[in-house]
């Protein structure tokens, strides 16, 4: 593994465990060269995922840049991290197990959705407000009758369109 300090492919572990919830394994490492200590993650990957995007284009899956989002949503809210970190890992098994290596990136918004609705009203707000892509307060409106709807049992929200 290569030092984020000095960039030597000189480091050593010193102390490795399993993460909170058991799918990742925390390893601290130190460089033998300048003495850095760093932290590195190693995570299970049952498959290669390429996110089909609504233009067609096809781009690797990023776990970090669904981790960002999901941040950026949760922002200054009081969710505990072990909570968000399940969801994700949750998010990305149910991804691997499609049996397919193609995933439309409506299907992985989809998914952040509905996980960010089990862990922040507000947040899942937030994160559908840019998924469909608002452009007014009715927008916003509608979906909090939506879910207004969803808690007193009423339909599902329904996926986005694509704007073309």
């Amino acid at each position: 593994m290569r030092c984020p300090y000095c960039g030597s492919d000189d480091t050593q572990v010193k102390d490795s465990r399993p993460s909170g919830d058991n799918t990742s394994i925390r390893r601290r490492r130190v460089c033998t060269d300048c003495g850095g200590r760093f932290t590195t993650f190693e995570r299970i990957q049952l498959r290669e995922l390429t996110v089909i995007k609504r233009s067609g284009r096809r781009v690797p899956f990023d776990r970090d840049k669904l981790v960002r989002s999901v941040q950026v949503a949760l922002r200054k809210r009081q969710v505990e991290p072990d909570r968000v970190e399940r969801m994700i890992n949750g998010i990305v098994r149910q991804l691997e197990s499609l049996g397919e290596g193609d995933v439309p990136s409506e299907q992985i918004g989809l998914l952040v959705m509905e996980g960010l609705k089990r862990l922040d009203d507000v947040a899942y707000v937030r994160f559908a407000s840019v998924y469909r892509n608002f452009r007014e307060a009715k927008d916003f409106e509608t979906l909090l009758d939506e879910l207004s709807g969803e808690a007193a049992g009423g339909p599902a929200i329904a996926p986005a369109k694509a704007d073309g």
